[in-house]
């Protein structure tokens, strides 16, 4: 045993996340069982590395990528995942699961190459969002009425109330999966198959189902197996 961590609050029973690179090894985990505070522990260093205020309600899921340079939360509401930068702790993207319900979270997941990252609930539908490039300024849009409507819509967020600017600038799903059961608890994987991307989703009913992922245009996916 290297080093045992205490006292250390668990709004969701044993949640936390480790990361896999062996040059980024961190843990995280709940930092508050009343918010969803993230703390973050430097395996190497064995100390803690930082703190990051994700959410505003408990957190219900972690997940590292696979280098260990990202981590994606979200909390108990299940309304909105994040993603922050590791090891700072800056917020890199916002993504809207959805608005009406809250959902119970049971798999968050990143790809290989971190380009998409899935969610799964308790509903019927899964989430897959897709991890733009990020870049200091966007280019400039060519002069054309769709142009025009974007920057007045982007003009406008700036006079709305912040929480409605910020749901209004979230970005939504790139790809979705609508499952023929709801109600059960499920977990995604994103993986290449025979060079294909794929969705992996396993329920708790024991079947697997295999999705076809568009990597350019997104949409719906297609059941391509179901074992």
């Amino acid at each position: 045993l290297l080093c045992g961590l205490s006292r250390v609050p668990l709004p969701s029973p044993g949640l936390c996340a480790l990361s896999i690179n062996h040059a980024n090894s961190f843990l995280a985990y709940p930092g508050s069982a009343a918010s969803g505070e993230i703390a973050l522990y430097d395996g190497n260093t064995l100390k803690t590395a930082c703190t990051i205020p994700a959410h505003d309600g408990p957190l219900a899921a972690l997940a590292f990528n696979s280098t260990g340079s990202k981590l994606a939360s979200a909390s108990e509401k299940g309304t909105v995942i994040r993603v922050f930068s590791i090891p700072g702790g800056q917020k890199l993207y916002e993504f809207r699961r959805g608005m009406k319900r809250y959902v119970n979270i049971s798999s968050l997941v990143f790809s290989m190459d971190s380009q998409f990252l899935c969610a799964s609930s308790n509903t019927e539908t899964v989430h897959i969002f897709k991890l733009e490039h990020l870049t200091d300024s966007r280019p400039e849009e060519p002069p054309t009425w769709s142009g025009y409507m974007g920057k007045m819509f982007q003009a406008a967020t700036n006079y709305l109330p912040a929480q409605v600017s910020g749901m209004m600038n979230q970005d939504r799903a790139f790809a979705t999966v609508r499952l023929n059961i709801s109600g059960q608890r499920n977990i995604c994987a994103l993986s290449t198959i025979q060079k294909l991307p794929r969705l992996l989703v396993t329920t708790s009913d024991g079947h697997l189902y295999i999705y076809n992922l568009d990597p350019q245009d997104g949409g719906e996916c297609v059941l391509m197996k179901k074992h």
